[in-house]
């Protein structure tokens, strides 16, 4: 029994089950709780500007070859692209033949935006195209790791690592520091791990506690359909690319179970930012792939996002009658694909993204937005869980394909999967792979 209870994915689900009956029977409680959750985050994301810095920068450094490098980014943001667009049309799909939002009648003339106002407020503060990518390049190297702006921090490490590859003998020992560094970070991240249950199950007491079940049955259908359309995405498409490359879809989410449940708790895949890549190199991904991939991909390769964005945008059309035709859609569609490449990892930041894209268009009322308020949050579980396989098949994938994966190292960590579900993964930066630390029970 200790044994059992002493695995990470099984403390993170009884804390979600606890976390569920005390926001149901305690709301006034459940509510108090939101803090316990958004400082497990704030934990972890203090560790994702120099984990992120030293994960590139080694990998690059220990790569040695600047084509491959080259090679490796544009073959993971043309998979991006492909597999993120592809998550757009099935919501689009998916969004007409359920229509859940027909039969509403809502009359946007007499919703209340009050409450969106913050939202709308943050989406006219989105950069356009030009801005977007003027924002890659940070003021000063202090500020982006300041900010924790994430491209930022992807492209001084990028030049960072190049820089050391170019000096040869001479950056060897800058290598070895930042390596060291590394370590001493993700033994860090197993301090703060044994907090995920804590911060999981305050996650979804606040949710329900605050929103409860009511609103969710006021919107049951479009729920069960961003649920049932990510789940199909998962098995279906990502399966597939699964397939195509060679694993298994099964043992990935079994090797992934920890972080899928914590993601599902916070509604955020930065929790678990550090942890994917320790166990992407413990799984066999080389080091050099998991830094430029997943980072990269948690921005663009927002996979469950793209399916709520579509899904969300033409139920409102739907629950205010506002008429959109094949054209008008695929306008939508057009303005998602670049809308979408902005959504960071935390929650919330698709109906950001959402609300800048209605914003943009001027076709769909911004102001029906508030039709998803309540719903919002438990939608967000399943796009935060749908973005994080989708990220973790897309690294493997592409590790796969640039011969960067090894086979046996895979096999090896799936069969020992039951032992490192109930450990803690702490990359040896020596040995280039990920070893495993017990992790203690959260009291």
């Amino acid at each position: 029994m200790k044994s059992w209870l002493s695995r990470l994915y099984v403390q993170v689900f009884i804390a979600i089950v606890i976390g569920g009956l005390v926001g149901y029977f305690l709301p006034d409680v459940a509510v108090t709780l939101q803090p316990l959750a958004d400082g497990f985050i704030k934990l972890i994301k203090m560790l994702l500007a120099p984990v992120i810095f030293g994960t590139i920068v080694v990998g690059i450094a220990k790569m040695g070859n600047l084509k491959e490098v080259g090679r490796i980014g544009v073959r993971a943001l043309i998979y991006f692209e492909v597999v993120s667009t592809l998550a757009l049309v099935i919501g689009l799909v998916v969004v007409n033949v359920m229509q859940p939002g027909v039969g509403m009648n809502i009359d946007a003339t007499q919703i209340d935006g009050s409450a969106i106002a913050s939202y709308a407020k943050r989406a006219e503060a989105q950069p356009g195209i030009v801005g977007f990518f003027m924002d890659i390049i940070p003021s000063t190297m202090v500020d982006a790791f300041a900010k924790g702006a994430m491209l930022q921090i992807i492209l001084i490490s990028l030049l960072f690592g190049v820089a050391l590859v170019q000096a040869g003998e001479r950056g060897k020992p800058v290598v070895v520091v930042i390596d060291s560094l590394l370590d001493a970070l993700f033994r860090i991240v197993a301090m703060v791990m044994r907090l995920a249950p804590i911060g999981a199950g305050a996650g979804v007491a606040f949710t329900i506690g605050k929103y409860g079940f009511g609103t969710v049955w006021s919107l049951a259908y479009l729920m069960l359909g961003v649920y049932v359309t990510s789940i199909l995405f998962v098995v279906l498409v990502l399966g597939s690319v699964c397939a195509w490359t060679g694993f298994s879809l099964v043992k990935v989410l079994g090797f992934f179970k920890d972080e899928i449940l914590i993601t599902f708790g916070t509604c955020s895949t930065e929790a678990v930012m550090p942890r994917m890549m320790a166990k992407l190199e413990r799984v066999g991904c080389e080091k050099s792939v998991v830094g430029l991939v997943l980072p990269t991909g948690y921005t663009f390769n927002a996979d469950g996002t793209c399916i709520y964005l579509t899904m969300a945008a033409i139920f409102v059309a739907q629950a205010t009658n506002t008429p959109l035709g094949i054209g008008d859609q695929l306008v939508v569609l057009g303005v998602l694909l670049l809308t979408s490449k902005g959504s960071a990892g935390v929650a919330g930041a698709g109906f950001v993204t959402l609300a800048a894209t209605l914003s943009s268009i001027h076709t769909v009322p911004v102001a029906g937005l508030v039709l998803l308020l309540g719903v919002d949050r438990f939608m967000n579980e399943a796009r935060a869980v749908t973005n994080l396989i989708g990220n973790a098949v897309a690294t493997i994938a592409v590790a796969k394909w640039e011969g960067a994966f090894d086979l046996n190292k895979a096999e090896e960590a799936y069969r020992d999967r039951a032992a490192v579900a109930s450990e803690n993964v702490v990359p040896d930066t020596e040995a280039g792979h990920a070893l495993p630390r017990p992790v203690a029970a959260a009291h």
